[in-house]
C-alpha cells in the first residue's frame, strides 16, 4: 500500500523544508488562488451550477489534492474540461444525479491507483488528446455565445449545430453593451500581462468591468440576477441515494473518472518538465479520487489537475504541495469576506474569461501540425474532434481508442512487409569503450503512443548525465504524433542542460515525419547520420570541442 500511494507532500517534509521555500510556496499560492477566482466561477456558471460551487471544489478538492497528491506542484479544481460533461449530467440526472456520478468517479480513480493502472495512460495517443480537448474547446466557445452577446433566451439547444442557428436568428436582439464588455474583458485578459505578469488579467478585468457596470448601473445581466446571492459558507450536502439505481450513473462516472485522471496526469507530466520532476502517477490518481468523493459533499463539482493553473503555480515559484495548500485557503479567505460582490460580476464578463480559456485550450498549434503529419494521426484527430463537437465526448474518447488500436495494427502490418532499413555498420558495436561523457541509447520498434512515455524517460535519464547523446533509430518501422511530441519535448530539456543529441540510423519514412513535426528545428540535419559510426565519429569531435 505505501508503495501505491505515497504523496510528495510527505517526502518534501522528510527531505526537509526550508523559510526560503514556505515564502515562494506562499506567495506562488496567493497569486494561483487569485487566478483561479475568476476562473472557479466562470466554470461551475458555465457547467450549469451556482457560482460557489466552482469555488468550493477550487478549496476542498485543491486542498485535498495537493495534501495527498504524487506530484509537487499540482494545482487541483474545476476544469473547463468538464464543462460540457457537467451540464449534460445535471441536464439528464439533475443536481443529485451529477452528486452521485462524481462521487462514484471517486471512487472508481481510487481502484485506479489501487491497481497500479497510472501508468495505462500512457496509451492515450497525442492526436486522440488533441482532439477532444480542441473539441471541448470549440463547445465551450459555444456555450458563452448567449452571454457574450446579451442575448435573452430562455431555452437553448442542447445540440451544436441547432445552437448555432438559434444565435444566428437571434443577432438582431444582441446587446451591445454586453458585447462590449465581452470584448474589453478579452483584451484586459490577453494583453494586461505586459503590464505585469504577478497579477491575472482575468482578476484585473473582473474588478474593472464590475465596477463600471455597478457605477453606471449599466443594463446587463450579472451572476446576481441570474443566480442570486452567493452563500459565504461551506456545508455538509448529503444527496437522496436510491441504491437500487446506481447502475444507472455508472457511465457518467466513468466518463467523469477517465477525463479526470488523463487531465491530471497530463498536468502531473508537464509539470515534471518544467521542474526537472518525476511524479507518482498511482498517488496522484487516489488523490484525485478522494477529492472527488469527499467534495460533492459540500456542494462541488468534479475536480482535477489543472495545467493552466499548475503552470502559474511553477513560474512564481511554486515547488511544494504547500503552495497548493496556500490556494485553497487564499479563496476560502476571498469567499468568506469578499464573496458577497462576486454577485455583482456580469455574465459578459464571464463569457469574455470563458472565450480566453476556450481559446488557450484549442491546441491549435499541435492540431495544426498534427494535420501535417501522417494520414493516420490525421484521420484519429478529425475523428475525435468532430465526435466531441457533434456527439458525445465519451463515444469520442471510446471511437478514438479504437481507432488507435487498428490503425496501430494497419501500421505495423505495412511496417512488416517493408524491406529492413539497416545502414548502420557492425563496428564499434562495444559501447564499454566509449568516453563516459558519451550517452547512447537504441530504440527499437515503433516509437508510437504505448511506448513513447517509456522511451522519452529513459532518454531523459541518460541524456542530462551525458554531454552528448546518440539516439541509434535503425530498428525504428515508424513514429507517430505521440513519440514526435514525446521525443520533442524530451529533445528540448535534455538540450537546455547542454547536451548536443545525435541521431543515426533513422530510416526514410521515419526522417520524414520528424521534418514534419519540425523535430529538425531542434536537432540540426547535419546532426542526423545515416550510420552510428559516422554519428560516433561526429559526437567525438563535439566531445573534443567542448573539452577546449
Amino acid at each position: 500500500m505505501n508503495k501505491v500511494f505515497h504523496p510528495k507532500l510527505v517526502s518534501v517534509l522528510k527531505q526537509g523544508y526550508s523559510k526560503e521555500q514556505f515564502s515562494k510556496d506562499l506567495f506562488a499560492g496567493i497569486i494561483v488562488g487569485i487566478v483561479a477566482l475568476p476562473l472557479a466561477i466562470a466554470f461551475a456558471v458555465a457547467s450549469g451550477v451556482s457560482p460557489e460551487k466552482g469555488l468550493i471544489t477550487s478549496i476542498v478538492a485543491g486542498l485535498i489534492i495537493s495534501l495527498l497528491g504524487g506530484s509537487r506542484v499540482q494545482i487541483g479544481g474545476p476544469t473547463g474540461a468538464f464543462i460540457v460533461i457537467v451540464y449534460g449530467i445535471l441536464q439528464t440526472y439533475g443536481l443529485d444525479g451529477l452528486i452521485i456520478s462524481t462521487i462514484m468517479a471517486g471512487i472508481f480513480l481510487i481502484a485506479f491507483g489501487l491497481l497500479k493502472l497510472g501508468s495505462l495512460l500512457k496509451f492515450i495517443p497525442h492526436p486522440l488528446v488533441v482532439g477532444f480537448t480542441s473539441g471541448i474547446a470549440l463547445v465551450i466557445f459555444t456555450t458563452q455565445i448567449k452571454d457574450a452577446l446579451g442575448l435573452q433566451l430562455d431555452k437553448l439547444p442542447s445540440e451544436f449545430l441547432p445552437k448555432w442557428g438559434t444565435y444566428i436568428s437571434h443577432l438582431g436582439d444582441v446587446n451591445l453593451v454586453a458585447l462590449v464588455i465581452t470584448i474589453v474583458t478579452i483584451l484586459i485578459s490577453v494583453y494586461f500581462k505586459k503590464i505585469t505578469t504577478k497579477i491575472p488579467g482575468s482578476f484585473v478585468a473582473i474588478i474593472l468591468v464590475t465596477a463600471v457596470v455597478q457605477i453606471f448601473k449599466l443594463p446587463v445581466s450579472t451572476i446576481e440576477t441570474v443566480f442570486g446571492d452567493i452563500p459565504q459558507s461551506i456545508s455538509l450536502t448529503v444527496p437522496s441515494i436510491d441504491f437500487s439505481q446506481l447502475h444507472v450513473y455508472l457511465a457518467p462516472a466513468l466518463t467523469i473518472a477517465l477525463l479526470g485522471g488523463i487531465e491530471s496526469l497530463l498536468s502531473a507530466v508537464v509539470s515534471d518538465g518544467m521542474i526537472g520532476g518525476n511524479h507518482r502517477s498511482n498517488t496522484e490518481l487516489i488523490a484525485q479520487g478522494i477529492a472527488n468523493v469527499v467534495t460533492p459533499f459540500f456542494g462541488g463539482i468534479p475536480a482535477t489537475g489543472a495545467i493552466a493553473r499548475t503552470a502559474t503555480n511553477v513560474k512564481n515559484g511554486g515547488r511544494t504541495p504547500i503552495a497548493g495548500a496556500v490556494h485553497a485557503v487564499t479563496l476560502l479567505f476571498i469567499m468568506l469576506f469578499f464573496g458577497q460582490w462576486a454577485k455583482l460580476i456580469p455574465m459578459s464578463c464571464l463569457a469574455g474569461i470563458l472565450i480566453v480559456v476556450s481559446y488557450n485550450m484549442s491546441e491549435w498549434r499541435s492540431f495544426v501540425s498534427i494535420m501535417k503529419g501522417s494520414a493516420f494521426d490525421i484521420l484519429i484527430l478529425l475523428v475525435t474532434f468532430f465526435l466531441t463537437v457533434l456527439v458525445d465526448l465519451t463515444f469520442a474518447i471510446e471511437i478514438g481508442i479504437v481507432l488507435s488500436a487498428l490503425l496501430f495494427m494497419k501500421r505495423m502490418a505495412d511496417a512488416g512487409t517493408k524491406p529492413e532499413f539497416e545502414v548502420d555498420s557492425d563496428v564499434l558495436e562495444n559501447y564499454s569503450n566509449l568516453p563516459k561523457e558519451l550517452g547512447i541509447y537504441e530504440i527499437s520498434g515503433p516509437f508510437f503512443f504505448a511506448s513513447a512515455k517509456q522511451y522519452s524517460s529513459t532518454l531523459k535519464q541518460i541524456g542530462l548525465k551525458s554531454e552528448v547523446l546518440i539516439i541509434r533509430m535503425r530498428h525504428v518501422p515508424f513514429i507517430d504524433s505521440t513519440g514526435l511530441h514525446n521525443l520533442k519535448d524530451v529533445v528540448k530539456q535534455i538540450q537546455s542542460n547542454g547536451t548536443t543529441v545525435f541521431l543515426s540510423g533513422v530510416r526514410p519514412n521515419v526522417a520524414k515525419d520528424m521534418e514534419k513535426g519540425k523535430l529538425f528545428e531542434l536537432i540540426a540535419p547535419e546532426n542526423v547520420l545515416p550510420a552510428f559510426d559516422q554519428a560516433l565519429l561526429k559526437a567525438s569531435e563535439c566531445l573534443r570541442n567542448k573539452a577546449v
